[in-house]
Order: C-alpha cells, then structure tokens, then sequence
C-alpha cells in the first residue's frame, strides 16, 4: 500500500509540475490577446468617430452638392443677368463638389468596410480569450483536487471516484455558466450601450445644426433599440433564475417556458400535468426545471424535432417527467460513450443532474425514430412544501 501511495505521489507532482508549467504558458497566451484586443477596441473607437464624421461630411457635401447644380441649372439658362463668367465659376464648383463628395464616399466605404473588418477581427480574439480562460479555469480545478491531501486523493481513487467527478463537472459548469452569462451581457446589452452612445453624439449633432426632424427619428430608433436592449437583460435575469419558480411554482413556470420556447423557435409543444402539483425545496423545483431545460436545449441542437411534449406526473412518492421529440433520434449508448470523451455536459450532464436528486434518468431513442426522456425524481413528506 505504502508503495502504491508512492507511486501515485510521483505521478501526481509530476502531472502539477506540467500542469503549472501549462498554466503559465496559457497565461502568456491569454494575456498577448488582451494586449491585443485593448490595440483592436482602441483602433475601433478612432474608426467609430472617423466614420460618424466622414457620414456627417457625406451629408454635408450631398446637400451642397444639390445646391450647386440648382445654382448651375439657374446661371446657365438666365443669360440677362449671368454672364458666360459666372456659368464657368458655377460648374467648377460644381464639379469641385462633386469630385470631393466622391472622395469622401469612397473613404467612407472604406471606414466602414474597415470597422467590420476590426470587429470580426475582435470578435475572434475575444473567443480565444474565453477558450483559453475555459482551458485556464479547468487546469486550475484540476490542480486543486491533485494539490489536496495524498490520503485523501487514494481515498477518492478507491471508493468516491464517480462522486468527486460529479462534483468536478459541476465545478466546471459553474464556470461555463459565468462565462456563458458574461457573453451575453458582452454582445446584448454591452454593445448596445456602445452603439446608443455614438447615436446619442450624432443626436447632440443634429441638434446643434437645427435638424429637428433627422433628431426625432433618430429619437425614436433610440427608443427601440432601448426596449430591445431592457428586454435582453430580462431575458438573462429569467434565465439565471426564474423569478416565476419561487412566486408560482414549476409547473406555471415550465407552462412558460414552453410557451416561450414555441414563439422562439416555431417548434409545436404540448405541456400535460397530471396530478395534483406539490410544492418542492427551491432547490429540488430549480433542479428539475434546469433538467427540462437542458432537454429542449439538446432537442433543439441536435434533434431538428417539428414537435416537442412534456408531461409532469405528481404521484405519491415520486415525480415522473417525460420529455419526448420526433426528432432524428439518435444510438443512446454511442451518444453517451462520445459525450464521456469529449467531456460533454449534454447528456452525462443531465444524469449526473438527476444522481443529484437521487433520481433515475431513462433514455429511448432510434434514429429517424425521435427520442423519449424519461426522469422519475423521488419525494417524500419532508421534501414537501404548502402550496
């Protein structure tokens, strides 16, 4: 025993030796496209500000422009009042303007190529940033698990392999979460902060020139983009915590949710409760509604389903959920042997969801044949809550 406790210390400080070493490494990466990203967003903003200003100058030289060949147009057909001098001088500055507006159209097309050039560039750097903080974020949970107690590491080996995993996988999708929500806030309300900044600066412009008319529509596709902003950040709310799980309970909140679902993605649902609804600890309700979730989620990825049920039974001792698509289907065993390779929280995901909640998840599924989901969650007298 002693020697084997040997052994597995020595693979172990050299696996946090190369493991540091990587960390480190993985630093330097994730640093050098910070750096890099600050350069892009710097560079952005100086190509933002040249093309709102090279959009007012466009509009400035269109409107001289319109007034040159008015005044052109009224010079060369009055040759009482305007002499041959006076056409020559209205067509070259005429032309002048043209030539200009030209200029500065081609230049503004070349911003504006130039900026959706910087933010695909950015947009990729930021997805390098997130893999190599999700890569970071795991090298790190790893390293803490082999830098605790030896005895304790051999104890997980020999007899609470599969729990400590479990929680090595909830630690990990804690961290996918953050960095989901992140996202989300990054490319919802973020940029269209950004973006209702610059208008609001073309707005104060238009109003220092006394354009009261381009100022009110611009108001109002202000105010859009503020109610489409103020519902995304709702959206997020909701989906961190259903604030309609705690002040109504599962089942209105999974109505909802179906409802929702079948706006967004044009899928037919049917929800059927049978039963009576008993009221469950938060946790147990949040558990069980993040259970149904990840099964529309994976229905929709994966399945390509025209339909989608859901049935909730209130028994005794036990909920039963069914969950069922007509989907492509899919070979149950291969689908979870890849998804235990690849690290996959998809269906490894929702079983060690229900192990959680000491419950039993069954799968029937064929291809071309749709998939059935089947989750049986127990209750008893202690678990249960007045409605």
């Amino acid at each position: 025993m002693e020697q084997r406790v040997n052994d597995i210390d020595r693979v172990i400080k050299n696996a946090i030796q190369v493991m540091e070493d990587s960390k480190y490494q993985i630093f330097e990466i994730c640093e050098a496209a910070r750096n890099e990203l600050t350069l892009l967003t710097k560079e952005m903003e100086q190509v933002f500000k040249e093309t709102a200003e090279t959009i007012e100058k466009v509009d400035r030289l269109e409107l001289d422009y319109r007034r040159s060949r008015i005044r052109l147009t009224e010079v060369s057909r009055d040759f009482v009042r305007y002499k041959e001098e006076d056409i020559k001088i209205a067509y070259e500055k005429a032309t002048q303007i043209q030539l200009e507006l030209m200029i500065f159209r081609e230049k503004e097309n070349y911003l504006k190529a130039r900026r959706d050039e910087l933010q695909l560039r950015a947009k990729n750097v930021e997805l390098s940033i997130e893999r190599a903080e999700t890569i970071s974020s795991q090298v790190n949970v790893v390293l803490e698990y082999l830098s605790g107690d030896l005895t304790q590491i051999t104890r997980i080996l020999e007899s609470a392999k599969n729990r400590q995993l479990i929680g090595l996988k909830i630690i990990l999708a804690q961290e996918e979460e953050r960095k989901r929500i992140a996202r989300e806030i990054h490319d919802g309300p973020a940029q269209s902060l950004a973006n209702l900044v610059i208008r609001t600066e073309i707005a104060e412009r238009m109003l220092q020139k006394q354009e009261f008319r381009l100022v009110q529509d611009e108001l109002v596709d202000l105010k859009g983009q503020v109610r489409s902003g103020l519902e995304e950040i709702r959206k997020i709310i909701f989906n961190l915590r259903p604030m309609a799980l705690d002040d109504l309970g599962l089942v209105p909140t999974l109505r909802k949710y179906v409802q929702d679902f079948e706006e967004k993605t044009k899928i037919r649902t049917d929800f059927e409760l049978v039963g009576r609804e008993v009221r469950l600890p938060s946790a147990m309700e949040a558990g069980i509604y993040r259970l149904i979730q990840e099964a529309y989620t994976n229905a929709l990825k994966h399945a390509n389903p025209s339909f989608i049920s859901l049935e909730i039974t209130y028994q005794a001792q036990m909920v039963k959920i069914v969950v069922q698509d007509n989907g492509s289907g899919f070979h149950v065993g291969l689908a979870e042997l890849k998804a235990a390779e690849n690290s996959s929280f998809g269906l490894i995901g929702m079983r060690e969801r229900v192990d959680l909640l000491e419950g039993r998840l069954d799968i029937e599924s064929a291809i071309q044949e749709g998939t059935k989901i089947m989750i049986h969650i127990p209750i008893n007298a202690e678990t249960r809550k007045e409605p």
